[in-house]
């Protein structure tokens, strides 16, 4: 079930919302919260039913494990061996369903033969609920954690507003909410902030990002060939068309959660304003940096042992995010850039050496939108193509207006004819791709994010006709089928 559909809003929300503080209203706490569960488990297994066992089973291991590491009493195996266990299953679960094949076309590659692939389906949001309780584990086993209730854990595992595509969230910030006894009565002011941030969501999703998910497409998956504006168009498309469509997800995630009294964690803090590859990773799925730092850079060793070591292990991270996000070496190539980048920003600071804050800008935000062209891609052909034609002077074309008074440019190889003609359909599409893109990002530059807004939010007639309005012009696009991207990872 998609948060851009009508059966979500006009019926799954609404029935899920007032029965769950009906049932708080009676005092039914416990019931409330199994209902709240219900309702999200049946929320994941829309998609396919067939999911349902496995999250189900994901849930009572760890729940058992993370039991065993938290209690003193002594037990055949140590804490450690408990843990080594439960995270080498979690790690195996998702391994098998989102890696296999991935390693057998390798190994195919490698020695020459013709193992069949698996063709596994890949379960809807593994990669999430698996680094969920991966945290929770760690977290467990450091004492910083205590869950003795099944019914809570499964709530905090299955929340429906972040379990396809989170912010991945710690136990520890999220369950001790849903004990308080204000959180159980309806908040009108978090009703209204929460419907507020929700639109604002929805409408990066359905109206910003489903905009340039079309140009670039069109670039990557449709065109054989792109010349130099074509290749930058697309992928400028594909850095917006990523951002709005994932922080819409968050920003619904948020708005929805807040409905149910219930703060989630910040994801996205305006990370193209980044001045350098550091603060975008300070800024950019926050949650999921948390926790590549956290469970993976410390515990290897950080910064702790000296400039290379620190090196290998942002370069080990970084190339683990990577492989997180999907099974294919295009993503091992993009971690690989970004480790790269992290790597050069420390010796670079260590330097003593600065730029002008533009120059800094300038520089991270290509470095960003260049790397994003590998995470699209579908394999390297589609990558080549786009980066080749983005540093390609050898076909360009400019619109056939500026022929009279840039007659000129011909002479250096410059052609005249249908502007983005790969991208768009004609004259006047090209011309909307170009100011979009142009307004986007001068908006996404100079203007508040969602955090920032909600921070300041106080519900007035205002806010309450912006929310109807973009409610309004984004249910117009629901019949434009659009499932988020993060969904695939």
């Amino acid at each position: 079930m998609l948060f851009n559909s009508y059966e979500f809003i006009f019926v799954y929300l609404l029935i899920t919302f007032f029965i769950y503080f009906y049932l708080n209203h009676k005092r039914l706490t416990e019931a409330s919260k199994a209902f709240l569960v219900f309702s999200s488990l049946f929320f994941y297994s829309w998609w396919n039913v067939s999911y349902l066992p496995i999250i189900l089973s994901s849930i009572l291991f760890n729940y058992v494990i993370g039991n065993s590491l938290v209690k003193e009493k002594k037990s055949k195996f140590s804490k450690k061996a408990l843990l080594t266990f439960g995270i080498i299953l979690n790690i195996a679960l998702l391994a098998y369903f989102k890696y296999t094949d991935f390693l057998i076309n390798n190994f195919n590659f490698i020695f020459n033969t013709n193992s069949e692939l698996l063709h596994l389906v890949l379960p809807l949001a593994i990669s999430f609920f698996t680094f969920q309780q991966i945290a929770y584990l760690v977290d467990s086993y450091r004492q910083e954690t205590k869950e003795y209730n099944l019914l809570n854990y499964a709530l905090f595992v299955t929340f429906f507003p972040q379990l396809i595509a989170g912010p991945i969230v710690h136990h520890k910030e999220m369950m001790p909410q849903f004990e308080k006894i204000k959180n159980k009565v309806k908040n009108y002011k978090n009703i209204s902030a929460g419907l507020f941030i929700f639109s604002i969501g929805l409408f990066k999703k359905v109206v910003i990002a489903d905009s340039f998910a079309v140009w670039a497409t069109s670039g990557f998956d449709i065109a054989t060939t792109l010349n130099l504006f074509e290749a930058w168009a697309t992928s400028l498309s594909y850095t917006f068309q990523l951002y709005f469509d994932f922080s819409g997800y968050t920003d619904m995630a948020i708005g929805l959660a807040l409905l149910f009294n219930i703060k989630l964690p910040i994801n996205f803090n305006s990370p193209y304003k980044a001045t350098n590859i550091q603060d975008f990773w300070r800024r950019w799925h926050i949650t999921l940096s948390r926790f590549l730092k956290d469970y993976i850079y410390i515990p290897i060793g950080g910064n702790k042992k000296g400039g290379y070591i620190t090196y290998s292990n942002l370069m080990i991270t970084f190339l683990l995010g990577g492989l997180w996000h999907g099974a294919a070496w295009t993503f091992v190539f993009w971690g690989f850039l970004h480790g790269c980048a992290l790597v050069i920003h420390r010796i670079w600071g260590k330097l003593g050496l600065k730029l002008w804050t533009w120059l800094a800008w300038l520089i991270t935000f290509n470095f960003i939108n260049i790397t994003w062209v590998f995470f699209r891609a579908k394999g390297w052909e589609d990558a080549i193509k786009v980066i080749s034609s983005m540093f390609s002077f050898d076909n360009v074309v400019l619109p056939n207006q500026l022929s009279v008074k840039l007659v000129f440019l011909k002479q250096y190889g410059i052609e005249f004819g249908n502007f983005l003609q790969n991208l768009t359909s004609n004259g006047t599409e090209s011309k909307i791709l170009i100011v979009s893109l142009m307004f986007i990002l001068l908006f996404t530059l100079l203007n508040k994010n969602s955090n920032q807004i909600l921070k300041s939010f106080n519900p007035t007639k205002s806010t309450a006709l912006l929310s109807i309005l973009f409610l309004v012009i984004s249910i117009l696009k629901f019949n434009e089928y659009s499932e988020f991207l993060y969904f695939r990872f």
